[in-house]
Protein backbone atom coordinates (compact mmCIF):
# COMPACT_ATOMS: atom_id res chain seq x y z
CA UNK A 1 0.00 0.00 0.00
CA UNK A 2 1.30 3.39 -0.84
CA UNK A 3 1.91 5.64 1.69
CA UNK A 4 -0.08 8.60 1.18
CA UNK A 5 -3.12 6.20 1.63
CA UNK A 6 -1.95 5.00 5.01
CA UNK A 7 -5.16 6.00 6.72
CA UNK A 8 -8.70 5.02 5.01
CA UNK A 9 -11.51 8.01 4.06
CA UNK A 10 -13.12 6.47 7.34
CA UNK A 11 -10.52 6.30 9.72
CA UNK A 12 -11.19 10.01 12.61
CA UNK A 13 -8.31 11.98 12.18
CA UNK A 14 -6.25 12.53 15.51
CA UNK A 15 -7.62 16.08 15.46
CA UNK A 16 -11.04 14.38 15.55
CA UNK A 17 -10.53 12.08 18.02
CA UNK A 18 -9.16 14.96 20.47
CA UNK A 19 -12.10 16.74 19.72
CA UNK A 20 -14.75 14.17 20.79
CA UNK A 21 -12.21 13.31 24.06
CA UNK A 22 -13.16 17.19 24.81
CA UNK A 23 -16.69 17.55 24.63
CA UNK A 24 -16.82 14.24 26.66
CA UNK A 25 -14.26 15.32 29.00
CA UNK A 26 -16.11 16.30 32.70
CA UNK A 27 -19.32 14.04 31.17
CA UNK A 28 -17.31 10.85 30.60
CA UNK A 29 -14.10 10.83 31.68
CA UNK A 30 -13.49 7.03 31.25
CA UNK A 31 -14.45 7.63 27.71
CA UNK A 32 -12.00 10.57 27.07
CA UNK A 33 -8.85 8.69 28.89
CA UNK A 34 -9.65 5.88 26.44
CA UNK A 35 -9.91 8.66 23.17
CA UNK A 36 -6.52 9.98 24.54
CA UNK A 37 -4.97 7.20 24.77
CA UNK A 38 -5.86 6.77 21.12
CA UNK A 39 -4.28 9.19 19.71
CA UNK A 40 -1.17 8.74 22.09
CA UNK A 41 -1.02 4.63 20.56
CA UNK A 42 -2.31 5.56 17.48
CA UNK A 43 -0.10 8.31 16.63
CA UNK A 44 2.94 6.37 17.57
CA UNK A 45 2.69 3.13 16.08
CA UNK A 46 0.82 4.34 12.81
CA UNK A 47 2.49 4.89 10.14
CA UNK A 48 4.42 7.27 8.68
CA UNK A 49 3.30 9.49 5.93
CA UNK A 50 5.19 11.57 3.32
CA UNK A 51 2.68 14.50 3.77
CA UNK A 52 4.70 16.50 6.02
CA UNK A 53 2.15 18.92 7.42
CA UNK A 54 0.01 15.73 8.06
CA UNK A 55 2.80 14.39 10.57
CA UNK A 56 3.22 18.13 11.96
CA UNK A 57 -0.53 17.79 13.13
CA UNK A 58 -0.12 14.32 14.36
CA UNK A 59 3.01 15.50 16.73
CA UNK A 60 1.31 18.69 17.90
CA UNK A 61 -1.94 16.41 18.50
CA UNK A 62 0.10 13.62 20.51
CA UNK A 63 1.24 16.64 22.09
CA UNK A 64 -1.84 17.92 23.18
CA UNK A 65 -3.09 14.44 24.10
CA UNK A 66 -0.13 13.77 26.55
CA UNK A 67 -1.22 17.11 28.29
CA UNK A 68 -5.00 16.75 28.28
CA UNK A 69 -4.41 13.55 29.69
CA UNK A 70 -1.37 14.71 32.41
CA UNK A 71 -4.13 16.96 33.30
CA UNK A 72 -6.91 14.23 33.67
CA UNK A 73 -4.98 12.51 36.02
CA UNK A 74 -3.81 15.21 38.02
CA UNK A 75 -7.72 16.28 38.68
CA UNK A 76 -8.46 12.91 39.34
CA UNK A 77 -5.10 12.46 41.93
CA UNK A 78 -4.43 9.63 40.00
CA UNK A 79 -0.62 9.89 40.97
CA UNK A 80 0.16 6.10 39.03
CA UNK A 81 -1.44 6.78 35.97
CA UNK A 82 0.44 10.00 35.48
CA UNK A 83 3.49 8.01 36.13
CA UNK A 84 2.54 5.85 33.08
CA UNK A 85 1.48 9.23 30.70
CA UNK A 86 5.06 10.22 31.20
CA UNK A 87 6.41 6.91 30.19
CA UNK A 88 3.62 6.76 27.53
CA UNK A 89 5.47 9.75 26.14
CA UNK A 90 8.57 8.65 25.30
CA UNK A 91 8.21 7.96 21.83
CA UNK A 92 6.87 10.55 20.58
CA UNK A 93 9.51 12.53 22.71
CA UNK A 94 12.28 10.55 21.04
CA UNK A 95 10.93 12.26 17.67
CA UNK A 96 10.92 16.16 19.02
CA UNK A 97 13.16 18.12 19.61
CA UNK A 98 15.81 18.08 22.78
CA UNK A 99 13.79 21.20 24.17
CA UNK A 100 10.31 20.49 23.98
CA UNK A 101 11.16 17.71 25.47
CA UNK A 102 12.22 18.80 28.76
CA UNK A 103 9.52 21.31 28.53
CA UNK A 104 6.97 18.45 28.25
CA UNK A 105 7.83 16.41 30.37
CA UNK A 106 8.60 19.37 33.38
CA UNK A 107 5.17 20.14 32.47
CA UNK A 108 3.52 16.58 33.13
CA UNK A 109 5.87 16.45 36.54
CA UNK A 110 4.57 20.02 37.71
CA UNK A 111 1.13 17.76 37.38
CA UNK A 112 2.12 15.38 40.92
CA UNK A 113 2.23 19.22 43.28
CA UNK A 114 -1.62 18.81 43.99
CA UNK A 115 -1.61 15.10 44.40
CA UNK A 116 -1.32 14.36 47.88
CA UNK A 117 0.95 11.59 49.40
CA UNK A 118 2.24 10.97 45.93
CA UNK A 119 6.32 11.50 46.24
CA UNK A 120 7.17 7.49 46.50
CA UNK A 121 5.26 7.46 42.95
CA UNK A 122 7.32 10.95 41.84
CA UNK A 123 10.75 9.62 42.86
CA UNK A 124 10.28 6.35 40.79
CA UNK A 125 9.36 8.46 37.90
CA UNK A 126 11.85 10.30 37.99
CA UNK A 127 14.77 7.98 38.98
CA UNK A 128 13.04 5.64 35.74
CA UNK A 129 12.86 8.94 33.66
CA UNK A 130 16.81 9.92 34.33
CA UNK A 131 17.88 6.35 33.54
CA UNK A 132 16.05 6.92 30.16
CA UNK A 133 17.70 10.38 29.34
CA UNK A 134 21.10 9.17 30.40
CA UNK A 135 20.66 6.47 28.01
CA UNK A 136 19.48 8.50 25.24
CA UNK A 137 22.06 10.98 25.94
CA UNK A 138 19.64 13.59 26.69
CA UNK A 139 22.18 15.38 29.13
CA UNK A 140 20.49 18.66 29.53
CA UNK A 141 17.44 17.05 30.61
CA UNK A 142 18.85 14.28 32.66
CA UNK A 143 20.51 17.52 34.54
CA UNK A 144 17.19 19.26 35.19
CA UNK A 145 15.22 16.10 36.37
CA UNK A 146 17.75 15.33 38.60
CA UNK A 147 17.75 18.32 40.30
CA UNK A 148 14.09 18.13 40.54
CA UNK A 149 14.95 14.65 42.36
CA UNK A 150 17.24 15.88 44.91
CA UNK A 151 14.41 18.42 45.71
CA UNK A 152 12.06 15.85 45.97
CA UNK A 153 14.28 13.73 47.95
CA UNK A 154 14.99 17.00 50.68
CA UNK A 155 11.13 17.25 50.94
CA UNK A 156 10.77 13.51 51.41
CA UNK A 157 12.86 13.88 54.61
CA UNK A 158 16.17 11.81 52.53
CA UNK A 159 19.04 14.44 52.84
CA UNK A 160 21.77 12.08 52.28
CA UNK A 161 20.84 10.35 49.05
CA UNK A 162 19.87 14.31 47.75
CA UNK A 163 23.52 14.97 48.73
CA UNK A 164 24.86 12.43 47.18
CA UNK A 165 22.89 13.23 44.03
CA UNK A 166 24.00 17.43 44.23
CA UNK A 167 27.94 15.90 44.87
CA UNK A 168 27.34 13.88 41.07
CA UNK A 169 25.73 17.29 39.39
CA UNK A 170 27.75 19.39 40.67
CA UNK A 171 30.96 17.55 39.26
CA UNK A 172 29.20 17.09 35.82
CA UNK A 173 27.86 20.86 35.69
CA UNK A 174 31.50 22.39 36.54
CA UNK A 175 32.39 20.76 34.02
CA UNK A 176 29.73 21.59 31.74
CA UNK A 177 30.24 25.26 33.09
CA UNK A 178 26.68 25.28 32.88
CA UNK A 179 25.76 28.43 35.00
CA UNK A 180 21.94 28.32 35.33
CA UNK A 181 21.65 24.78 36.59
CA UNK A 182 24.51 25.59 38.52
CA UNK A 183 22.74 28.11 40.47
CA UNK A 184 19.91 25.71 41.01
CA UNK A 185 21.94 22.99 42.26
CA UNK A 186 24.46 25.53 44.97
CA UNK A 187 20.57 26.66 45.94
CA UNK A 188 19.20 23.63 46.49
CA UNK A 189 22.52 22.36 48.14
CA UNK A 190 21.92 25.33 50.40
CA UNK A 191 18.08 24.17 51.30
CA UNK A 192 19.69 20.46 51.84
CA UNK A 193 22.61 21.81 54.18
CA UNK A 194 20.14 23.88 56.57
CA UNK A 195 17.95 21.26 56.48
CA UNK A 196 20.80 18.93 58.25
CA UNK A 197 21.85 21.40 60.46
CA UNK A 198 25.39 22.61 59.30
CA UNK A 199 24.34 26.22 58.46
CA UNK A 200 28.48 27.34 57.47
CA UNK A 201 28.15 25.01 54.57
CA UNK A 202 24.31 26.19 54.08
CA UNK A 203 26.28 29.54 53.52
CA UNK A 204 29.38 28.26 52.02
CA UNK A 205 27.08 26.65 49.31
CA UNK A 206 24.29 30.02 49.20
CA UNK A 207 27.37 32.24 48.45
CA UNK A 208 28.43 29.87 45.26
CA UNK A 209 24.78 29.81 43.97
CA UNK A 210 25.04 34.20 44.56
CA UNK A 211 28.19 33.54 42.56
CA UNK A 212 26.84 31.52 39.64
CA UNK A 213 23.72 33.30 39.64
CA UNK A 214 25.82 37.02 39.18
CA UNK A 215 27.65 35.78 35.78
CA UNK A 216 24.05 35.20 33.88
CA UNK A 217 20.77 36.94 33.29
CA UNK A 218 18.68 35.19 36.53
CA UNK A 219 15.48 34.91 36.13
CA UNK A 220 12.90 36.46 38.46
CA UNK A 221 11.62 33.34 40.13
CA UNK A 222 15.48 31.80 40.32
CA UNK A 223 16.23 35.33 42.31
CA UNK A 224 13.35 35.07 44.56
CA UNK A 225 14.56 31.78 45.75
CA UNK A 226 17.66 33.23 46.24
CA UNK A 227 17.08 35.92 48.54
CA UNK A 228 14.61 33.72 50.61
CA UNK A 229 17.03 31.29 51.70
CA UNK A 230 19.32 34.23 51.92
CA UNK A 231 16.56 35.76 54.72
CA UNK A 232 16.37 32.14 55.98
CA UNK A 233 19.63 31.86 57.10
CA UNK A 234 20.59 35.53 58.72
CA UNK A 235 17.26 35.02 60.76
CA UNK A 236 19.33 31.60 61.99
CA UNK A 237 22.13 33.79 62.45
CA UNK A 238 19.46 35.98 64.92
CA UNK A 239 19.83 38.75 61.90
CA UNK A 240 16.18 39.77 61.58
CA UNK A 241 16.56 43.09 60.55
CA UNK A 242 18.57 42.09 57.60
CA UNK A 243 16.54 38.84 56.97
CA UNK A 244 13.23 41.12 56.75
CA UNK A 245 15.12 43.16 53.74
CA UNK A 246 15.58 39.53 51.71
CA UNK A 247 11.71 38.23 53.19
CA UNK A 248 10.46 41.81 51.38
CA UNK A 249 12.35 41.80 48.33
CA UNK A 250 11.50 37.97 47.79
CA UNK A 251 7.90 38.89 48.59
CA UNK A 252 7.44 41.53 45.95
CA UNK A 253 8.44 39.61 42.98
CA UNK A 254 6.78 36.35 43.73
CA UNK A 255 3.29 38.49 44.19
CA UNK A 256 4.50 40.34 40.94
CA UNK A 257 4.85 36.51 39.10
CA UNK A 258 1.79 35.12 41.14
CA UNK A 259 4.35 32.71 42.52
CA UNK A 260 2.27 30.42 45.69
CA UNK A 261 5.40 31.05 47.98
CA UNK A 262 4.90 34.66 48.45
CA UNK A 263 2.74 33.60 51.33
CA UNK A 264 5.38 31.76 53.15
CA UNK A 265 7.64 34.79 52.19
CA UNK A 266 4.83 37.15 53.66
CA UNK A 267 4.82 34.81 57.24
CA UNK A 268 8.59 35.05 57.36
CA UNK A 269 8.30 38.80 57.19
CA UNK A 270 5.97 38.78 60.11
CA UNK A 271 8.05 36.32 62.15
CA UNK A 272 11.14 38.68 61.65
CA UNK A 273 8.67 41.95 63.04
CA UNK A 274 7.62 39.64 65.89
CA UNK A 275 11.43 38.12 66.67
CA UNK A 276 12.45 42.34 66.83
CA UNK A 277 9.74 42.92 69.66
CA UNK A 278 7.74 44.81 67.03
CA UNK A 279 4.30 42.96 67.66
CA UNK A 280 2.69 46.11 66.83
CA UNK A 281 4.30 46.51 63.20
CA UNK A 282 2.26 43.03 61.89
CA UNK A 283 -0.84 44.67 61.82
CA UNK A 284 0.45 47.84 59.99
CA UNK A 285 2.16 45.54 57.34
CA UNK A 286 -1.17 43.89 56.52
CA UNK A 287 -2.17 47.29 55.18
CA UNK A 288 0.67 47.78 52.43
CA UNK A 289 -1.02 46.73 49.02
CA UNK A 290 0.74 43.60 48.27
CA UNK A 291 -0.14 42.10 51.67
CA UNK A 292 -3.45 43.14 51.77
CA UNK A 293 -5.04 40.44 49.57
CA UNK A 294 -3.45 37.68 52.08
CA UNK A 295 -4.62 39.50 55.50
CA UNK A 296 -7.73 36.95 56.44
CA UNK A 297 -6.09 33.61 55.45
CA UNK A 298 -5.57 31.27 58.19
CA UNK A 299 -1.91 31.30 57.77
CA UNK A 300 -1.97 34.80 58.28
CA UNK A 301 -3.88 35.14 60.71
CA UNK A 302 -2.09 32.22 62.53
CA UNK A 303 1.04 35.08 62.99
CA UNK A 304 -1.03 37.54 64.30
CA UNK A 305 -2.65 35.17 66.78
CA UNK A 306 1.39 34.69 67.93
CA UNK A 307 2.30 38.52 67.83
CA UNK A 308 -0.84 39.04 69.76
CA UNK A 309 0.26 36.91 72.49
CA UNK A 310 3.77 38.28 72.36
CA UNK A 311 3.17 41.79 72.79
CA UNK A 312 0.81 40.99 76.21
CA UNK A 313 3.65 38.75 77.09
CA UNK A 314 0.56 35.75 77.71
CA UNK A 315 2.17 32.33 77.66
CA UNK A 316 -1.37 30.91 77.79
CA UNK A 317 -2.20 32.68 74.49
CA UNK A 318 1.07 31.95 72.77
CA UNK A 319 0.44 27.99 74.17
CA UNK A 320 -3.27 28.76 72.49
CA UNK A 321 -2.17 29.74 69.12
CA UNK A 322 -0.15 26.81 68.87
CA UNK A 323 -2.67 24.25 69.20
CA UNK A 324 -5.39 26.52 67.30
CA UNK A 325 -2.95 26.49 64.53
CA UNK A 326 -0.95 24.03 64.48
CA UNK A 327 -0.35 22.89 60.93
CA UNK A 328 -0.06 26.47 60.08
CA UNK A 329 2.97 27.36 62.95
CA UNK A 330 4.44 23.72 62.79
CA UNK A 331 4.87 22.26 59.56
CA UNK A 332 7.33 25.16 58.68
CA UNK A 333 10.53 23.64 59.88
CA UNK A 334 11.83 27.87 59.97
CA UNK A 335 9.11 29.23 61.59
CA UNK A 336 8.96 26.34 64.06
CA UNK A 337 12.35 26.32 65.25
CA UNK A 338 11.95 30.67 65.36
CA UNK A 339 8.65 30.14 67.55
CA UNK A 340 10.58 27.37 69.73
CA UNK A 341 13.18 29.91 70.72
CA UNK A 342 10.27 32.94 71.60
CA UNK A 343 8.57 30.52 73.64
CA UNK A 344 11.05 29.89 75.45
CA UNK A 345 12.25 33.72 76.01
CA UNK A 346 8.36 34.32 76.90
CA UNK A 347 8.56 31.51 79.29
CA UNK A 348 11.47 33.20 81.03
CA UNK A 349 10.15 36.33 80.97
CA UNK A 350 6.67 35.60 82.80
CA UNK A 351 8.83 33.47 85.27
CA UNK A 352 11.59 36.04 86.22
CA UNK A 353 7.76 38.58 86.67
CA UNK A 354 6.77 35.85 89.24
CA UNK A 355 9.76 35.63 91.58
CA UNK A 356 11.47 38.81 91.07
CA UNK A 357 9.16 40.31 94.03
CA UNK A 358 9.58 37.44 96.58
CA UNK A 359 13.24 36.49 98.01
CA UNK A 360 11.58 32.71 98.65
CA UNK A 361 8.90 31.26 96.78
CA UNK A 362 7.52 28.01 96.47
CA UNK A 363 8.45 26.21 92.98
CA UNK A 364 4.56 25.01 93.20
CA UNK A 365 3.53 28.23 93.18
CA UNK A 366 5.30 29.46 90.74
CA UNK A 367 4.39 26.38 88.19
CA UNK A 368 0.72 26.87 88.73
CA UNK A 369 0.82 31.02 87.85
CA UNK A 370 2.55 30.36 84.85
CA UNK A 371 0.64 27.43 83.75
CA UNK A 372 3.57 24.61 83.86
CA UNK A 373 4.47 21.43 84.97
CA UNK A 374 6.85 22.00 88.23
CA UNK A 375 9.93 19.75 86.73
CA UNK A 376 9.67 22.23 83.45
CA UNK A 377 9.57 25.11 85.41
CA UNK A 378 12.37 23.38 87.82
CA UNK A 379 14.53 23.09 84.99
CA UNK A 380 13.83 26.56 83.61
CA UNK A 381 14.82 28.35 86.52
CA UNK A 382 18.36 26.31 87.10
CA UNK A 383 18.86 27.10 83.39
CA UNK A 384 18.19 30.69 84.36
CA UNK A 385 20.54 30.78 87.18
CA UNK A 386 23.24 29.27 85.25
CA UNK A 387 22.99 31.70 83.20
CA UNK A 388 23.13 34.65 85.49
CA UNK A 389 19.44 35.85 84.41
CA UNK A 390 18.91 36.28 87.71
CA UNK A 391 20.61 35.45 91.89
CA UNK A 392 19.15 32.44 93.32
CA UNK A 393 19.37 29.04 94.77
CA UNK A 394 17.01 26.03 93.92
CA UNK A 395 16.06 24.22 97.63
CA UNK A 396 14.82 21.02 96.27
CA UNK A 397 14.32 19.55 99.92
CA UNK A 398 12.23 22.41 100.68
CA UNK A 399 10.58 22.69 97.31
CA UNK A 400 10.95 26.79 97.31
CA UNK A 401 13.14 29.15 95.03
CA UNK A 402 15.55 31.13 97.20
CA UNK A 403 15.84 34.74 95.48
CA UNK A 404 18.83 36.76 96.33
CA UNK A 405 19.24 40.46 95.66
CA UNK A 406 22.48 41.63 92.91
CA UNK A 407 25.59 41.94 94.91
CA UNK A 408 27.50 45.13 94.25
CA UNK A 409 30.90 44.24 92.45
CA UNK A 410 33.60 44.77 95.00
CA UNK A 411 36.47 46.75 93.00
CA UNK A 412 39.12 45.96 95.76
CA UNK A 413 40.53 42.93 94.24
CA UNK A 414 40.59 44.54 90.81
CA UNK A 415 42.19 47.31 91.84
CA UNK A 416 44.97 45.59 94.32
CA UNK A 417 45.95 43.59 90.96
CA UNK A 418 46.12 46.46 88.76
CA UNK A 419 48.58 48.37 91.50
CA UNK A 420 50.67 44.90 91.90
CA UNK A 421 51.48 44.93 87.95
CA UNK A 422 51.90 48.73 88.31
CA UNK A 423 54.59 47.94 91.16
CA UNK A 424 56.48 44.87 89.17
CA UNK A 425 56.88 47.31 85.99
CA UNK A 426 58.08 49.49 87.80
CA UNK A 427 60.34 47.05 89.97
CA UNK A 428 61.96 45.80 86.86
CA UNK A 429 62.19 49.07 85.37
CA UNK A 430 64.62 50.13 88.46
CA UNK A 431 66.47 46.79 87.72
CA UNK A 432 67.21 47.46 84.45
CA UNK A 433 68.94 50.61 85.42
CA UNK A 434 70.65 49.10 87.97
CA UNK A 435 72.30 46.92 85.88
CA UNK A 436 73.25 49.73 83.26
CA UNK A 437 74.52 51.68 86.07
CA UNK A 438 76.89 48.75 87.42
Amino acid sequence: MDSSTSSSPSSPSSSEILARAESCLKSDPRTAERLYREVLVGTALGPATTNEPENTQKLRDQESALVKLGELYRDERNGKGLSEVITLSRSFMSSTAKAKTAKLIRTLLDFFTPIPNSKEVQIATLTDNIAWAKQEKRIFLKHSLETRLAALQLEAGQPKPALQLIDTLLTELKRLDDKMILTEVHLLESRVYRGIGNFAKAKAALTSSRTAANSIYCPPALQSALDLQSGILHAEDKDYTTAYSYFFEAFENMSAQADERALGALKYMLLCKVMLNLPEDVNALLTIKLAAKYAQLREVESMRAIARAHQERNLADFEKALRDYKDELSLDPTIRSHLAALYDTLLEQNLLRIVEPYSVVEIEHVASVVGQGRQAVEAKLSQMILDKVFHGVLDQGRGCLLVFDEMEADNTYDAAISTLEHVSKVVGSLYAKTVKIN
